[in-house]
Formats: structure tokens, C-alpha cells, sequence
């Protein structure tokens, strides 16, 4: 994973988003102390990783969804 100053992302911000098209991760780093503050990742990573929310059944029963499920929220909640 590249990392890069917070000023530097600042300045180069479309050559990272083609590095994220492209697959990559890209960690920002703030302060003195070089924190990472944020990881860019490519958004179909990043929904992959989103998880449903069961409302009122939160805590009282957990569901799994296979990696081929193809349905929306709504199509979902409309069953």
C-alpha cells in the first residue's frame, strides 16, 4: 500500500484516484507524527465490505449473504 503526505494527496488527488481505478490502495498521513488519517480503496472493495443492517433485529440474529448475491436493499425489504 502506497502512502503519502495529506498535502501531497492534496496536490496530486487525480493521479491517486487513477492509482485506485487501477486497483490500488493509498494510505494519507497527517501531522508530525505521520498518523494515517484515511485509506482510499477502490469502491467495489469498499462495498463488498458494507454489511446489511437488520433494524429491529440487530443483536437478536445474524444473516450471511454469499459473495454471488445479486439483490438490492429494496428488493430486499419488498420480498
Amino acid at each position: 500500500m502506497k502512502t503519502l503526505q495529506s498535502t501531497d494527496a492534496n496536490v496530486h488527488f487525480s493521479t491517486i484516484l487513477k492509482e485506485v481505478e487501477a486497483g490500488n490502495e493509498i494510505a494519507i498521513v497527517h501531522g508530525k507524527k505521520k498518523q494515517t488519517v484515511a485509506v482510499i480503496i477502490p469502491y467495489e472493495k469498499w462495498k463488498k465490505g458494507q454489511k446489511r443492517k437488520l433494524g429491529s433485529l440487530e443483536g437478536k440474529m445474524s444473516v450471511n449473504f454469499s459473495d454471488d448475491f445479486a439483490i438490492t436493499d429494496d428488493e430486499l425489504v419488498n420480498l
